[in-house]
């Protein structure tokens, strides 16, 4: 059998995967996730490895089979290690503290923004101008971040705001006399 429309991935030693249909369920160190694949992409698990393959070369499927593949990925890839988002605030007095599980951004308001996190997700302030999102669910971390960045987004003026970690800011000039 040819290798076209099939791409596999690899599965490692304390990951279980269970196939049930289309239904996938991947368990492991860090939790458990589950997706449901859609119709003409199939799955099935061979020796270490996962095998996503497609019906035809037509770009529907191609496209299915594309999100199909880096979906299940994620998900092995979320058990072992775990996402995480890193978020720095760039301004005087910009801050963030814990206060319990709940995260505190002092981001130039008159007062305070409280964002609680949802299920399978922590936040770590590792130091008053640094947020870090963690979890295991690629796609729920990315929103969270984009929700935290969203409190006080970066502006081109002078560079005030939360942005992502290595994010650069393309800069404005301003007025001139």
């Amino acid at each position: 059998m040819s290798r076209i429309g099939r791409a596999p991935i690899p599965v490692p030693d304390g990951v279980t995967v269970a196939i049930n249909g289309q239904h996938v369920t991947v368990k492991g160190p860090k939790g458990e996730l589950s997706h449901t694949v859609v119709s003409p992409i199939t799955i099935a698990q061979e020796g270490g490895e996962l095998l996503v393959s497609r019906p035809t070369d037509r770009a529907p499927h191609r496209s299915l089979h594309g999100l199909s593949r880096s979906l299940v990925a994620n998900m092995v890839e979320g058990v072992t290690k775990g996402f995480e988002k890193r978020l720095e605030l760039v301004g005087v007095g910009y801050r963030a503290q814990m206060k319990g599980k709940d995260l505190e951004i002092a981001a130039g308001f008159s007062h305070p923004v409280i964002m609680t996190p949802p299920d399978g997700i922590t936040f770590e302030t590792p130091a008053p101008t640094q947020i870090v999102v963690t979890g295991i669910k690629k796609e729920t971390v990315g929103q969270v971040a984009a929700d935290i960045r969203k409190v006080r987004p970066p502006e081109p003026y002078k560079g005030k705001g939360i942005k992502y970690e290595g994010e650069v800011i393309r800069r404005k000039v301003g007025k001139r006399a």
